[in-house]
């Protein structure tokens, strides 16, 4: 089993997925998310021009945010994630060599699972935590389930169908990760919305796990 980079500990460990971020709009968009209190940031691949948008997140983050990509599927996207910049690598699958190629970067790793399978070959690759995907179609109890065979240590966040909604449900079976991707931002918010769903994000957060 490969040593893994472990998940950092955060005050929040909530993940802010921005879906479509234009770069135009990166660099205030992530200073309304930091000033609300997110300190991890994804921008997947499939938005437009995803690595400079990533650069300018690195640019305009505090040293100890954690910037990175989504949707990560080949060795040269991680080489360009990390000329970036980029300090997180979260994909939609399962591929060791990808996870192997991100930690030997440095990188925090999330690979998508949803299976036993999938969750035990992620952390057997060195993953850092594993992102439970589509979460609202296991559900808590599906997660606990799974979680039960795997080592204590590996951080479980829920993505998908997760909003500020969610995170009492989730406490109850010990999950305190989670990706928020279109219950915080969609292509063509403007900033004052984003900034408006992050505090409430935060809050709620706050409100479950003590801020």
């Amino acid at each position: 089993m490969r040593e893994h980079i472990p998940w950092p500990s955060m005050r929040r460990s909530l993940v802010a997925i921005l879906r479509g971020l234009q770069t135009h709009e990166t660099a205030a968009t992530i200073g309304a998310l930091v000033e609300a209190g997110f300190e991890a940031i994804e921008i997947p691949l499939n938005s437009p021009d995803p690595f400079e948008s990533i650069r300018v997140a690195v640019d305009n983050a505090p040293p100890d945010c954690l910037i990175g990509a989504g949707t990560v599927l080949t060795l040269a996207d991680v080489e360009r994630l990390a000329e970036a910049g980029g300090r997180l690598m979260v994909s939609p699958n399962v591929d060791p060599e990808i996870i192997a190629a991100a930690a030997d970067c440095e990188m925090v790793t999330m690979p998508g699972v949803f299976t036993p399978t999938e969750a035990l070959s992620a952390v057997a690759a060195g993953a850092s935590g594993l992102k439970f995907f589509p979460a609202n179609v296991l559900g808590p109890s599906g997660i606990s389930a799974i979680r039960a065979v795997l080592p204590n240590d590996i951080e479980i966040g829920a993505v998908g169908g997760v909003s500020h909604d969610s995170f009492e449900a989730y406490k109850k079976v010990g999950v305190r990760t989670f990706g928020l991707g279109s219950s915080l931002y969609k292509p063509g918010m403007n900033v004052d919305e984003v900034a408006e769903r992050a505090r409430i994000s935060v809050a709620a957060y706050d409100a479950v796990f003590g801020g």
